[in-house]
């Protein structure tokens, strides 16, 4: 699989130290609510979603009529979701902190599938949040972009993701990083296994870093 183009120019644009560990973390439900806003944004709209399952389509329905949302509408939904909302996403709690002291031993890279035209808004939206780290938009599965990502930074490397193909995609591309399967709303966490490629699975900061600090420490 190529990256796209203009995550390929993202990731090129970064200058990170080959002698520092790498910590890269996707955005939404990992840095940002995304479930409650999505809640918030749905109810709003006249819809509303049944946590069933962790996909997202199937899920969400028509107030009024009851009636399922299909998928095409769905994207569409999805798309005015992030174009109202993006910017202001509630932050997970300890996100900021946690990151603030990671960032002394490790360079730290967002990695999110916010879509192209609103990585302005979210890069804001961290810099908003106390997170005020480098951002690159990504289309896809993530493997392709971590693969260039550990290319340019230092060892350990470490990637956080909510979506299980997300963690087996950057396995399967990059054989040493080291895979926290998080998810902060604990709905959802209830909702979705982890997959067989990870290292810990979690929806807490403090437990998340002190994994990463202790893996870091004895990597020397």
């Amino acid at each position: 699989m190529t990256l796209d183009p203009f995550v390929e120019e993202q990731i090129a644009s970064l200058t990170l130290n080959t002698t520092r560990p790498l910590i890269v973390t996707d955005a939404d439900e990992v840095l940002f609510r995304f479930m409650e806003g999505l809640e918030a944004f749905l109810e709003r709209e006249g819809y509303e979603i049944s946590l069933k399952s962790f996909a997202i389509t199937g899920n969400v329905r028509h107030k009024a009529t009851g009636n399922v949302v299909e998928a095409t509408e769905m994207r569409g939904l999805l798309g005015a979701f992030f174009q109202a909302e993006t910017h202001r996403l509630a932050p997970v709690e300890g996100a900021a902190d946690a990151l603030q002291t990671l960032s002394a031993h490790a360079d730290i890279v967002v990695l999110s599938n916010v879509p192209f035209d609103r990585r302005d808004a979210r890069a804001q939206s961290l810099l908003d949040s106390g997170m005020p780290y480098p951002l690159v938009a990504n289309a896809g599965l993530k493997g392709p972009a971590m693969a260039a990502l550990a290319r340019k930074g230092g060892r350990p490397v470490f990637f956080l993701d909510d979506i299980p193909h997300n963690l087996q995609s950057v396995h399967e591309s990059v054989d040493h990083v080291h895979l926290i399967h998080f998810v902060a709303d604990p709905r959802l966490r209830k909702l979705v296994p982890s997959p067989e490629a990870h290292h810990i699975s979690s929806g807490d900061w403090r437990h998340a870093a002190d994994h990463i600090t202790t893996t870091i420490t004895a990597h020397g």
